[in-house]
């Protein structure tokens, strides 16, 4: 008997791209912010109302925590339920997400998804991980991103990790910031992939854009890529 193809639960990938500041190493597809937004990420706000927030930027899987209707879904970055994917570390994450239901069922509202980066599996950086597998950097409610401290707030409700803060004010140009990431918040053996810049402005989501460094290499520690054994960073612990 065949077996029905997975659907997407809400309808649309869980979460979608993410552009590039000026410097950043591009992967196909890949594009630019504007000029404009590059300019607030780094030289210049608009005015008082501007907030830009700098995360340390991690090297896993995009995945989220939904909360449809009632039930709580693990979802990939494509919008697949996590346990229909051929991969180990998705069913990992699905059945993380399952045994913690609890946890996740007080603190989203219908609607509502948690995105973080799953670093059970290294992909191009190694961990040494000093919290859970999961991490926190985004709250959205259908296709709207919340606010930052709105996502911070549930993170820690939730007693989770969130991507590592490395500024949060005004304008801050790359090259003060990449000092920051010469050692990584969250125990990168490798070095950092890089940072995201996320602007809100009047406590509202404005944009995002993000810079990697040009020596970075996409899932080299990937089966599929390196032909070796998965490097995990971290495995569930046998009942």
């Amino acid at each position: 008997m065949a077996t029905a193809p997975a659907i997407k639960p809400l309808g649309h990938k869980s979460y979608g791209s993410i552009p590039h500041l000026p410097g950043s190493r591009l992967g196909p597809g890949d594009h630019h912010c504007h000029a404009g937004q590059e300019r607030i990420c780094w030289d210049k706000a608009r005015d008082r109302h501007d907030r830009i927030i700098v995360t340390e930027k991690l090297d896993g899987s995009n995945v989220a925590i939904a909360r449809i209707g009632d039930d709580i879904v693990a979802l990939g970055r494509a919008g697949y339920p996590a346990q229909t994917s051929k991969y180990e570390q998705h069913q990992l994450f699905a059945a993380w997400v399952r045994a913690e239901a609890d946890r996740w069922t007080h603190i989203l509202n219908p609607g509502d998804r948690l995105i973080g980066e799953w670093l059970a599996q290294a992909h191009g950086t190694r961990y040494d991980l000093r919290h859970e597998p999961f991490v926190a950097f985004d709250l959205m409610s259908a296709q709207r991103r919340l606010p930052f401290d709105c996502m911070r707030a549930v993170a820690d409700l939730a007693r989770l990790p969130i991507a590592s803060i490395l500024h949060d004010g005004g304008p801050i140009h790359l090259d003060a910031i990449r000092p920051l990431l010469d050692e990584s918040r969250h125990g990168a053996i490798d070095p950092v992939e890089g940072a995201v810049w996320r602007v809100e402005r009047r406590g509202e989501f404005d944009f995002i854009a993000k810079w990697v460094r040009h020596d970075k290499v996409d899932g080299y520690l990937l089966p599929d890529v390196s032909g070796n054994p998965e490097v995990w960073n971290w495995r569930p612990v046998a009942a």
